[in-house]
């Protein structure tokens, strides 16, 4: 009997101690579901980080492209008699006095900028997942690091035109294939945080345009030699590129990072969706073709608004020249003004615009239609002073027509693609948003791409 009451005991204390187990537990995992409160962004340091990081990824596609001067100076054919320094862009209109290389440069220069761009925005786009993101991010700012300072040596080294252009290209594929990777890989990060934090990255691509062509006018102002010039300017945007390394590095410090690190890892974890879809053995190919039917209309978009772009600018826009300069110092800077610097500062006044303001909303019709509307800058801008030109007329010759163009071009390419990276992210889920981002990014490329084939067609039509 006594024998009994002892098992009876033991079987009650193990019941009561197994519930009381459970009830904790319980307990424990709902206090732990329970979401905390977002952090704040202190100094918005995490704001001022993305920027920096946005402005290193433009940066050396736009110190390339505005360094034209230079690298024409370095591909004109040394029998030719022209003046070194000058732009290097024939001498009686309609003549066309350069030779084949410093005439194709920009053209050529573009198309092999966005070539690999797509290409390399295309595989990020199924890799992002495989490979870490420290390894993508670090590893491409390093390795474009390096190419500036390669840059910089060979601007003392001398060497012909043709091996000078073979290098050049080289590094141009370089940067922007590595470009490619950054780009992606950051849009896919920001897209795990608030849609404001897509912002700052398109306002730090839109300086980057700006501070490479202020630097060039800055460089032609000093008076010093062409070469000389360059070098400073190269070793600018390593310093550059430099601090853009040293901010990511600090990022995953800053407790506001982390915390949305925390939520989209554990949103990934728990969902639902997410181990159905393993279920059902739906691949990342399939997976990106489902996230497209919410953001196909947003993606197009973004296409459309840079194949335009680039298809005139630099290609057609670069050709332009002065009509009123008459030989003075304005003729020197014309270009490096009213094309490079004001396009930037007008496409960052843009972008910046965003931070405060987005309309048309992200459901909105309208914002295709704008976008659709940015086609007649391509006629306008033939139209202008486009100098050597041997098909159509020039209709818009005084400056101020291609200043006002511009202005617009600019603007509006900013703003409205912006709007298009901010809400691509936020028509998916939270733990969709990286993959939309990069999706987003890769359809930004291929519109690059796109506007750079398109533009020896544009080019050749004047």
């Amino acid at each position: 009997m006594e024998k009994n009451e002892t098992i009876l005991r033991t079987i009650v204390h193990a019941t009561s101690c197994c519930w009381l187990n459970t009830k904790y537990c319980s307990i424990f995992r709902r206090k732990s579901m329970i979401p905390r409160k977002a952090p704040r962004d202190k100094y918005r340091a995490v704001w001022l980080i993305f920027f920096i990081l946005g402005l290193g990824t433009l940066l050396p596609w736009n110190f390339f492209m505005t360094a034209t001067m230079y690298f024409r100076s370095r591909l004109k054919d040394p029998s030719a008699d022209t003046e070194s320094g000058t732009m290097g862009n024939g001498s009686a209109a309609g003549v066309d006095s350069r030779s084949i290389l410093e005439s194709k440069f920009n053209n050529l220069m573009t198309l092999c900028a966005m070539v690999p761009l797509l290409i390399m925005s295309c595989l990020n786009s199924f890799l992002h997942q495989r490979v870490p993101q420290k390894v993508r991010i670090t590893g491409s700012l390093v390795v474009i690091l390096v190419v500036f300072l390669l840059t910089a040596i060979i601007v003392k080294v001398e060497l012909e035109p043709l091996h000078f252009f073979a290098i050049t290209i080289v590094k141009i594929v370089c940067i922007n294939s590595f470009g490619a990777v950054l780009q992606g890989s950051l849009f896919g990060m920001a897209g795990l945080l608030p849609t404001s934090y897509t912002a700052p990255i398109m306002s730090g691509q839109g300086l980057a345009g700006t501070f490479a062509a202020f630097s060039m006018i800055c460089a032609l102002a000093s008076g010093s030699e062409l070469q000389d010039s360059a070098f400073g300017y190269f070793i600018t945007a390593c310093l550059v590129i430099l601090l853009a390394i040293v901010s990511y590095l600090v990022l995953p410090k800053m407790e506001f990072f982390q915390y949305y690190q925390e939520k989209n890892s554990n949103s990934t974890s728990h969902c639902d969706n997410k181990m159905d879809l393993m279920k059902e053995g739906r691949t990342q190919t399939a997976n990106m073709l489902f996230l497209l039917k919410f953001i196909w209309l947003t993606a197009i978009s973004v296409c459309f608004a840079f194949t335009v772009t680039i298809g005139v600018f630099p290609a057609v826009t670069a050709d332009v020249r002065s009509t009123i300069a008459n030989g003075g110092a304005w003729d020197t800077y014309f270009i490096p003004v009213s094309c490079f610097l004001l396009f930037n500062v007008m496409d960052w006044a843009g972008r910046s615009l965003t931070a405060v303001c987005m309309w048309p909303g992200k459901n909105s019709k309208l914002l295709p239609f704008l976008l659709m509307a940015r086609l007649i800058f391509v006629p306008l801008f033939m139209l202008c002073n486009v100098q050597p030109r041997s098909n159509l007329p020039v209709f818009f010759s005084h400056d101020a027509w291609f200043i006002s163009f511009m202005i617009l071009f600019a603007f509006s390419n900013g703003y409205l693609a912006s709007l298009c990276m901010c809400f691509g992210p936020k028509k998916v889920e939270p733990s969709e948003a990286e993959t939309a981002g990069a999706i987003m990014a890769f359809f930004l490329s291929l519109g690059l791409a796109l506007g750079a084939s398109i533009s020896f067609v544009f080019r050749g039509l004047v």
